[in-house]
């Protein structure tokens, strides 16, 4: 198997994230390693493996199987496989789950109780300090940790997306973002003015704390040390600010704030299309996904408040 040569060009010609060039070359490897033969009954016999014996769910059993698709479409280029091999065989099916969402509620308590954390008066504070002072560490972690969950719900954003922003996205004439996403496909995503005032008070906290941007490719986002973000980082970032919060149960998450935004934008009545082009997403259909967070909503206030919503069909029912 040329799997170096495939890794190779997802990642200098597709231009395939590290994330995702990583993933690609595990599961490539993995194959190679179960001795089966890149046919359609090897690739079967895969399948079987994954499911039986390793207990593997579904949806990562048709990861692995997509991964392998785009290997033999390469060689198929290449001249080197006759036909794909994974089209013969069924992909096993996946249980739809619908996105997870923090309620709206919940997010206006976060974002009123933390605001401290992100207002002038905090910043005022912070550059009072004297270098290398504790709390201005502190001070400033908090800032930090507060604009990550401002910006992954604000803007939608992914976190790979969040992590690769620099100074230079930042548009400051226009107070918008320009962001890399899938695909190396750029978007403009507009501020509201709350989270871009936001952004400029971080930036300077910033700038005192670890020195002034050194360039337009300097991380728009910077560690305590400095550094850019990475995703152990985030991670922490969003379960540390939401753990104690009320109303935030299950999975504490960066992705599942990228859901919230997107269900509360279709509540408010905004289209799919605009929708699609903030989340970035290639097609309308996985937009879509969130129109069943609305119906099922809809459903349990019409199980309360719809006058044939009771078992004998309400004051509309049938009548002696």
């Amino acid at each position: 198997m040329q799997i170096k040569e495939y890794i190779d060009y997802i990642s200098g010609v597709r231009r395939y994230s590290p994330r995702t060039k990583e993933l690609y070359s595990t599961i490539l490897e993995d194959f190679s390693k179960s001795g089966q033969p890149l046919t359609a009954t090897g690739i079967r016999n895969y399948e079987v493996e994954l499911l039986d014996t390793r207990k593997l769910g579904a949806r990562t059993t048709g990861l692995h199987l997509s991964v392998l698709s785009g290997y033999c479409r390469y060689l198929m280029k290449k001249g080197e496989l006759p036909s794909n091999p994974v089209k013969l065989v069924s992909r096993p099916k996946e249980e739809k789950r619908l996105p997870q969402f923090y309620r709206a509620d919940a997010m206006r308590e976060y974002f009123n109780r933390t605001e401290h954390d992100a207002d002038e008066e905090s910043l005022e504070f912070l550059l009072s300090l004297p270098e290398g002072d504790s709390t201005a560490a502190g001070l400033y972690l908090r800032r930090l940790r507060r604009l990550i969950v401002s910006m992954l719900f604000g803007t939608g954003i992914r976190r790979s997306e969040l992590i690769s922003l620099d100074i230079a996205s930042l548009n400051r004439g226009r107070q918008s973002l320009s962001v890399r996403g899938k695909g190396d496909k750029m978007r403009e995503i507009p501020l509201v003015s709350g989270l871009y005032d936001e952004i400029l008070l971080y930036l300077s906290a910033a700038d005192h704390m670890l020195g002034p941007a050194g360039g337009s490719e300097t991380p728009l986002l910077r560690t305590p040390k400095g550094a850019r973000l990475y995703p152990v980082f985030v991670d922490r970032a969003v379960k540390e600010e939401l753990a104690d919060a009320e109303g935030f149960t299950g999975r504490k998450s960066p992705h599942v704030l990228r859901h919230t935004i997107a269900s509360e934008l279709l509540d408010e009545g905004t289209d799919l299309n605009s929708i699609k082009e903030l989340l970035g997403h290639s097609s309308l259909a996985a937009t879509q996904v969130y129109t069943h967070n609305t119906i099922e909503r809809l459903k349990k206030v019409y199980d309360k408040a719809h006058p044939r919503a009771s078992k004998n069909g309400g004051k509309y029912g049938d009548q002696d």
